[in-house]
């Protein structure tokens, strides 16, 4: 089946939101054709492809267009049954879905968005808000391996990319320390199990490149 498939996704290498699906697609052992977008200059593809966002990720699958990331890693899911992200339990489906909401909105705004335009004083304000935001999946953890508990699921993935895969990386390049192991040890256990999973190891950006970037991405939102 997957030998007669097309998958093709649009990324950059940089976001964690088309690092995600490359996760997911190496999770589930579904072969893909990457077409890395610029940025500054967006293809001619992608702006056929997301005539309306005009943003990545896209999948295309079999001639279908995909968008949004969480929308494309449940399509996968779906599409591909083996190896599960999302939890079988509709309850604890639900729960994932709410953090994976959580992460992508609250988490990135004030962590990075709102901080990037923040002054010293306000970046500290900020900070603690990240961080009760964060204590909510700190407790999540508690007796986890993983959010999908002995495996990566789809709540690993989308965390997994944006917190210590990207935003401390931000973090790191204005010199501030948002996460300590005192206060977050389930959360940094957590990190060390994704960061021994060969597929994440893959798709994790090369660190100094990619501080280099999140400062970029800062000035571009102050200049805004």
């Amino acid at each position: 089946m997957a030998e007669k498939e097309e998958v093709k996704l649009l990324g950059i290498w940089a976001s964690p939101f088309s690092r995600r699906i490359e996760m997911a697609l190496k999770l589930k052992g579904v072969p893909y054709e990457y077409f890395e977008e610029i940025l500054e200059k967006k293809s001619p593809l992608l702006l056929a492809l997301n005539p309306i966002h005009k943003k990545i990720p896209v999948l295309v699958h079999n001639g279908k267009t995909i968008l949004e990331s969480q929308v494309i890693l449940e399509y996968i899911d779906e599409t591909w049954k083996h190896n599960p992200l999302l939890p079988r339990d509709p309850y604890e489906r639900s729960k994932a879905r709410f953090l994976a909401k959580l992460v992508d909105e609250q988490i990135i705004t004030a962590g990075f968005v709102s901080m990037a335009r923040a002054d010293e004083k306000g970046r500290e304000v900020l900070a603690e808000q990240t961080r009760e935001l964060i204590m909510n999946l700190e407790k999540e953890l508690v007796g986890k391996d993983f959010f999908g508990v002995k495996t990566v699921g789809f709540l690993d993935l989308v965390a997994g990319s944006v917190i210590p895969f990207c935003l401390e990386r931000g973090w790191e390049g204005i010199g501030l320390e948002v996460i300590s192991e005192e206060k977050f040890p389930e959360y940094k256990r957590w990190v060390k199990n994704l960061e021994k999973v060969d597929f994440v190891k893959d798709c994790i950006p090369p660190k100094e490149k990619h501080v280099e970037h999140m400062n970029h991405m800062g000035e571009r939102i102050r200049s805004a």
